[in-house]
């Protein structure tokens, strides 16, 4: 098929070099405009538009999908179908009505649960020990078209954010194709999702809900952090100042309170609402990124009842 590819992020360039790998042509791929980026906030051409120019593809910015001028040239363009992986805008019906087989996108999870934004955070936040990917038919409301495939994922018990959604990626990338095949091959037919108990939204995770709850029990403060990461980042304060706090181990059982830290010769210990937590990685406000040790010895006399958490 003829086909006009949608994606912005890092996680949609595996898709793109699927298609571009198969059968089907990609005539155009459409991405968000430059964006600023970096200490000198310079404009940088998304993840996908690089990749697409690297492979010769002609590579549409458009500010928005319902400019009269980008709907112009899709209609030119006459794409047979349109296969979106985290496009990042909201398609007008105008735009979902050029193609024949429409805008068919691969959503990260197991629809209809974690429809929105953050479905691979929301799912390892909640405890999913399962998770996917969908691939489904583009309508006005959020992520509820028709489905036409899934593939399944077991979340690890140690799985960032980061780490299950490079796994996605690649996997859901063979989905989007099959899903492309069965189309054109007219085999594939669309089912209505069924919601009945099943429905769940993943909003965006903000900054805020990033901030580490230290009575929330060890197994919650272990998920938080693990959703979090590497975006927006788990943090709590330490002395007054934000402090980004990497994956950490569940340990035994000992007396911290909640936010209390533990400092040993090779470890750093915290509190929480039941057992306490190893810390993995730290990253102190105008610091690199360490080891929750090395940070601890950089402090001169680290105070015997320090806590997270006291602003």
């Amino acid at each position: 098929m003829r086909v006009v590819f949608a994606g912005t992020p890092e996680v949609a360039v595996p898709s793109l070099d699927a298609i571009h790998a198969s059968p089907h042509e990609i005539v155009a791929v459409v991405t968000r405009p430059d964006a600023p980026a970096g200490r000198g906030r310079k404009l940088l051409p998304s993840p996908v538009a690089l990749r697409a120019e690297e492979l010769g593809i002609p590579v549409l910015k458009p500010e928005h999908p319902r400019d009269p001028a980008f709907q112009a040239t899709l209609r030119e363009l006459d794409p047979d179908c349109c296969p979106v992986v985290a496009y990042g805008a909201l398609l007008p019906q105008e735009a979902l009505d050029i193609p024949k087989h429409g805008w068919v996108n691969l959503h990260f999870s197991l629809l209809p649960a974690w429809r929105g934004a953050a479905p691979v955070q929301r799912s390892i936040w909640a405890g999913d020990e399962i998770t996917g990917a969908t691939t489904f038919r583009i309508v006005k409301e959020l992520d509820a078209g028709p489905t036409f495939g899934m593939m399944t994922e077991r979340v690890r018990d140690t799985d960032t954010a980061g780490d299950l959604l490079d796994r996605l990626a690649e996997g859901g990338a063979g989905l989007l194709v099959a899903t492309l095949d069965g189309i054109e091959a007219g085999q594939l037919e669309a089912r209505e999702q069924e919601t009945e108990g099943l429905l769940s939204y993943a909003p965006k995770i903000l900054v805020e809900d990033a901030r580490i709850v230290w009575t929330e029990p060890a197994v919650g403060v272990d998920r938080r952090i693990r959703a979090c990461s590497p975006f927006p980042g788990a943090w709590s304060t330490f002395q007054g100042e934000r402090i980004k706090i990497g994956p950490v181990t569940p340990g035994a059982t000992s007396d911290l309170a909640p936010g209390q830290i533990e400092v040993t010769k090779n470890a750093v210990y915290v509190g929480t609402g039941s057992t306490v937590v190893k810390l993995g990685e730290v990253k102190a406000f105008g610091k690199k990124q360490m080891a929750a040790a090395d940070w601890a010895r950089g402090i001169h006399d680290f105070p015997a009842d320090a806590r997270f958490g006291e602003d």
